[in-house]
């Protein structure tokens, strides 16, 4: 038998998730036309701006050259107007013209105004159709294979091109159960641990291939709500990813801060028995008579010992063994923890000796 061990914890949360790009864009044409050039390769890392694709450009040049004849042309009708219109406000304030023909010169030139204008916008048009033939990167990131390639006709706003992940920094994203947002929630209002949503709390994460939780991240986004369907609520931590090592797609193993470092009782998850209704430890009781225990449970921690949150005080003696022999007021008798520990190693080394024999 033993007393219940007393140290300091810190108690860390576990979920599952998986790395997700902080931006993912789809790269698709904004004009149509052919595919003269492609300027990456598969799987490149492509800087923001960086030139990605080249859209057949000559009909657009063409079209833009058009659209600045016909907004030259417009000029020109404007200055004649402008022109006009002086000479019949000469001639009406000199009475020799009519107040209609003034009208009708005014007019003109308004009218004249707003062709210029609509060749202008015309001009601008062309002009971003021509910009848009060079289909640039609007992020740094990893791109993904070339999905369309050279001499092939594209359509604006439809064709998929390729795609564009952001690699650093990355986001860690999972799920968490209703029963952990509430006792979140709970923490934060009595002042105990500050809520994700106000403060970046820290996490560790571990890959499939890694003993311990070796990349830290911190916490930066919780939903505005929970799943009506699954009753979970999901969150995200932010990761940095200088040497773009963690892939999007990629699982891992989260650790969420959950607490701050308490003191806590702990026995080894082996001795908590169970039974229909409770949970429950075996003890020394009065006069070395077995005593059923019950006990609150908390999470097992490191070295699989169980937080135990009530039903013990650090006096307590905890039977360690020999359960299936005890029932109450059964006597025991209690041995210092270092002789138990001896015998159990003599008998171990007991045993290949008489399997010789």
């Amino acid at each position: 038998a033993a007393g219940p061990v007393t140290k300091e914890i810190q108690i860390w949360d576990e979920y599952v998730g998986r790395f997700e790009a902080v931006n993912r864009v789809e790269i698709r044409p904004r004009v149509s036309g052919y595919l003269e050039d492609v300027h990456f390769y598969d799987g490149d890392f492509v800087e923001e701006g960086e030139l990605l694709f080249t859209i057949d450009p000559r009909p657009f040049k063409a079209a833009l050259d058009g659209a600045k004849a016909r907004a030259e042309a417009a000029r020109t009708a404007q200055r004649l107007s402008v022109n006009e219109l002086a000479r019949a406000k000469r001639l009406l304030d000199a009475k020799a013209g009519s107040q209609e023909e003034y009208d009708r010169r005014l007019q003109a030139k308004q009218a004249a105004d707003a062709d210029v204008a609509a060749a202008n916008a015309a001009v601008e048009e062309a002009a971003l159709n021509l910009e848009f033939t060079e289909i640039k990167s609007p992020i740094a990131g990893r791109a993904g294979r070339d999905l369309v390639n050279k001499g092939n006709l594209v359509t604006a706003q439809s064709t998929l091109l390729t795609t564009v992940v952001s690699i650093d920094p990355i986001h860690f994203v999972f799920t968490g159960s209703e029963s952990d947002y509430l006792n979140y929630s709970r923490l934060a209002q009595s002042g105990e641990r500050k809520s994700s949503r106000e403060e970046p709390n820290p996490v560790r994460i571990k890959l499939d291939d890694q003993e311990d939780y070796e990349i830290e991240g911190l916490m930066n986004f919780i939903d505005n709500s929970l799943s009506a369907t699954t009753g979970t609520i999901e969150a995200q931590a932010v990761v940095e990813n200088p040497d773009g090592f963690l892939t999007p797609g990629m699982f891992g193993r989260l650790r969420l801060y959950g607490c701050d470092p308490y003191e806590a009782m702990l026995v080894p998850d082996a001795v908590v028995q169970f039974d229909q209704s409770r949970q429950f430890v075996w003890v020394v009781g009065p006069e070395n008579k077995a005593q059923m225990r019950p006990v609150t449970l908390g999470r097992v921690v490191d070295d699989n010992m169980r937080i135990i949150e009530a039903g013990l005080s650090p006096d307590d003696l905890v039977i360690m063994s020999g359960f299936a022999m005890l029932r109450p007021d059964a006597p025991v008798q209690p041995m210092d923890p270092q002789k138990q520990q001896a015998a159990e190693r003599k008998e171990a080394a007991a045993e290949p000796q008489s399997a010789a024999e």
